[in-house]
């Protein structure tokens, strides 16, 4: 609440100075351009009952001092002082009547000038109530003038490739100041310049500096001044001067033997353009059946070995002089006309693409071969019945393991299906077990501290056959099984 009472305090302190019911009513600012017309209100608001308004006075206020403008003076009329006579007054024709109306003392300017830019002051004399008075501060622009020129008319692009100021854009006499840019292709730099005029105006100078070429002529070169919220441009197109730029065309390296029609040709890019070729043979003259025609050389007849040699064009402006060179060689016979280089790249593609492909296809085939060689070779291990697959070693006993009555766990049965049982199985090779064993009953010679045995067979039970289990379901025995029967080595010492 305190602050936005201050604020209240403060704005009536500003804009209204009122006492009693009497206010002066006045804009806060006012603004306009160099030479235009702008308004500057002043109304009185009065209290009921009314005062008397004794008299009006407008004045200036520059640097704390007032000077008065124009005063309003029921009994003495109208006045505007100088040096304001001929460009200020009062807008409203009551203020100027015998009887004046003096609450509406609007003045108007018909013609800005800088040294208008300042505050200006409305102030009413009462009675009784005493002096009111209100401020306006009036600003005044000045639209800046903008041009932008060549340096100078012939910019000469010299072999020392020094750099040069060839475009300058000023905006002169500004308030507030203008910025300038450039837009622009070329490889250059811009230098600013600011100069404060004592009117309040500023001139802005701009310069761009760049290497005169070959490559900066004919390029557009444009300066943006930006003032306020307004865009001005303006633009120039460079033109450079430049010594000729010389090549010599013709020859394709294949001139032979009693070819027809052969030429050279001296093309120069030279601004101003070549007014002067001069053609020569180094080492030499001229073959006797040239022509030459302005910047071309026509050899007349068929070619001969004498055509051989260096040719020199010599190209003259009015910049300099530049030398084209070509070294012409004559063969017995034409050469060999190969396919031209964008056909030769794509052969070369293709073949290249095709040679990628044939490597990806065989690589794909061997592997593929390669994984079938190894399906088939599994397939076929898995598909091996089981007697060819070696049989483990007979398990290892004690002698004293093996005194004992044989049972029917001793005996090992193989029932065969009759499909296994027509097989025809290759033979395979006895198992060994090459294990050193205290047995050895198949050695010349018995184990020392053994004596020789007596080898007996045991007799097969039928009866613990028929009763002991079987690897296979008694649905798959009959008549045709083929039944093998172990039997076991029993010794005794």
């Amino acid at each position: 609440m305190a602050m936005c009472a201050g604020i209240w305090i403060l704005l009536a302190a500003l804009h209204v100075q009122a006492g009693d019911g009497q206010m002066v009513q006045m804009d806060s600012s006012k603004s306009g351009f160099v030479g235009s017309q702008v308004e500057l209100r002043c109304i009185f608001i009065n209290s009921n009952p009314p005062v008397k308004i004794s008299q009006v006075t407008w004045q200036k206020v520059l640097n704390g001092t007032k000077q008065n403008v124009a005063i309003a003076n029921p009994a003495l009329g109208v006045s505007v002082l100088s040096p304001f006579k001929e460009r200020v007054s009062f807008k409203q024709a009551a203020v100027r009547h015998r009887t004046p109306s003096l609450e509406d003392t609007t003045i108007v300017f018909s013609s800005l000038q800088l040294s208008d830019d300042a505050a200006y002051i409305c102030e009413y004399t009462t009675f009784p109530a005493g002096n009111r008075e209100n401020t306006v501060n009036l600003t005044v622009f000045a639209r800046p003038m903008t041009r932008m020129t060549l340096t100078t008319p012939t910019i000469v692009a010299r072999a020392s490739k020094r750099k040069m100021t060839v475009a300058t854009c000023v905006s002169a006499n500004g308030k507030p100041q203008s910025v300038i840019k450039w837009e622009t292709r070329l490889k250059g730099e811009a230098t600013l310049q600011e100069t404060r005029n004592q009117n309040g105006t500023v001139t802005v100078r701009s310069n761009y500096v760049v290497v005169p070429s070959r490559e900066t002529h004919k390029q557009k070169l444009t300066c943006i001044v930006t003032y306020r919220s307004e865009r001005i441009t303006d633009s120039v197109v460079l033109n450079v001067q430049y010594e000729p730029e010389v090549k010599i065309e013709g020859f394709d390296k294949n001139w032979y033997l009693n070819r027809q029609n052969v030429q050279l040709t001296c093309r120069a890019d030279a601004n101003p353009p070549v007014t002067i070729y001069q053609w020569k043979l180094l080492n030499g003259s001229l073959p006797s059946n040239v022509e030459i025609k302005n910047n071309t050389l026509f050899f007349k007849g068929p070619v001969t070995y004498d055509l051989a040699g260096t040719y020199v064009c010599d190209a003259t402006n009015g910049i300099g002089t530049r030398t084209g060179i070509v070294d012409v060689n004559i063969t017995e016979k034409p050469m060999a006309q190969g396919p031209p280089g964008g056909v030769i790249g794509i052969l070369g593609g293709v073949v290249a693409i095709g040679l990628i492909v044939g490597v990806a296809v065989t690589v794909f085939m061997v592997h593929r071969r390669q994984q079938k060689t190894r399906t088939e070779t599994d397939n076929d291990l898995t598909d091996l019945p089981p007697a060819h697959k070696p049989a483990p070693p007979p398990p290892k006993k004690k002698n004293s393991d093996m005194k004992g009555h044989l049972t029917s766990d001793d005996i090992q049965v193989v029932h065969l299906d009759k499909d296994e049982e027509m097989q025809k199985l290759p033979l395979q090779p006895p198992y060994y077990d090459m294990a050193p064993s205290e047995l050895t009953p198949f050695t010349d010679k018995p184990n020392s501290g053994h004596k020789d045995c007596d080898v007996q067979y045991a007799e097969l039970d039928t009866a613990a056959l028929a009763s002991s289990p079987s690897p296979r379901s008694s649905a798959h025995t009959g008549p045709g099984d083929l039944v093998e029967t172990l039997g076991v080595i029993q010794k005794s010492c």
